[in-house]
């Protein structure tokens, strides 16, 4: 898939955006995305993707759904299988995923839940290799919550050979299972100087997650985490520097650092369009 994204992202050079890819692979298939989560970046990408791809989308809000109003997950994924030829569902609880795949009879995948974010990482790998680099024996620092991001993270160093070294506060690190499927590659540890040190690429993502409060202990425990110029200097000569946005800029990461040279975010941010159009691929059978 990354190599797909690749060789396609590389292919329409110069195209305007509404322009569909010359092969046009999965034109006359049309993708249900189903929001239960607010969305820029997954919302416009997987638009814009299934539509570079010659496809069309439809995209409903579960507020303005019957989802919104009780009907159950499995009754909708079979009625959307019906009518679309495959669902992307961004949500909380991670076994709505489960079940709404369980039913369709088309391919789901999932935009977000609470427990991971595969999507996001897919777009991190395709920066992380266009900046250069290898992912097998890389050195990822990750700083702050142990959220779904991290999650994901961990489980593609264990998928792609890299290594994860996650500082986290105690009480908000990421859970055993979550470090289990890194494979013997991601490490948890208390110190964010210690994350850093040698790293090829440093990470981090908001403290308050979308629908939390903002909770003032949390962000108390988190601040010794911060990404500031500081700790950019204790990574390798030249690391980058991603963030799957939104950013709250002042906590998570300092202004220099974002806005700096070392920063990627806006290539990983367009990276989404392009990784989820394989991943859209991969899906029909097209990839792989």
């Amino acid at each position: 898939m990354l190599a797909d994204a690749l060789d396609r992202k590389a292919a329409r050079a110069g195209f305007a955006k509404g322009k569909a890819d010359t092969d046009a692979p999965l034109a006359g298939h049309v993708l249900a995305m189903v929001f239960e989560k607010n969305s820029t970046r997954t919302r416009v990408s997987f638009d814009m993707a299934i539509r570079q791809l010659g496809g069309a989308s439809i995209v409903m809000d579960a507020s303005s759904m019957q989802l919104g109003r009780g009907e159950p997950i499995s009754d909708t994924a079979r009625v959307l299988s019906g009518y679309c030829d495959a669902i992307m569902i961004r949500t909380d609880d991670h076994a709505k995923v489960v079940e709404m795949a369980a039913h369709a009879t088309v391919p789901v995948i999932n935009g977000l839940t609470d427990a991971s974010h595969p999507c996001q990482i897919m777009a991190d790998l395709l920066t992380i290799i266009e900046s250069g680099r290898a992912l097998p024996g890389l050195k990822v620092a990750w700083l702050g919550d142990g959220n779904n991001v991290l999650a994901s993270i961990m489980e593609a160093a264990g998928l792609m050979h890299f290594d994860v070294v996650a500082a986290c506060p105690q009480g908000f690190q990421p859970s055993d299972d979550d470090v289990a499927r890194g494979r013997g590659r991601a490490r948890v540890v208390g110190s964010a100087r210690e994350a850093a040190e040698g790293a090829d690429v440093v990470v981090t993502d908001t403290w308050i997650s979308m629908g939390q409060a903002h909770a003032e202990t949390k962000l108390a425990a988190m601040m010794p985490f911060q990404v500031d110029e500081a700790l950019m200097a204790a990574a390798q000569p030249g690391a980058i520097f991603l963030h799957c946005l939104p950013a709250h800029r002042g906590e998570e990461v300092a202004d220099a650092v974002i806005d700096g040279p070392q920063s990627l975010i806006w290539q990983e941010a367009e990276n989404r369009l392009h990784a989820q159009k394989s991943v859209l691929r991969w899906c029909f059978g097209q990839i792989g």
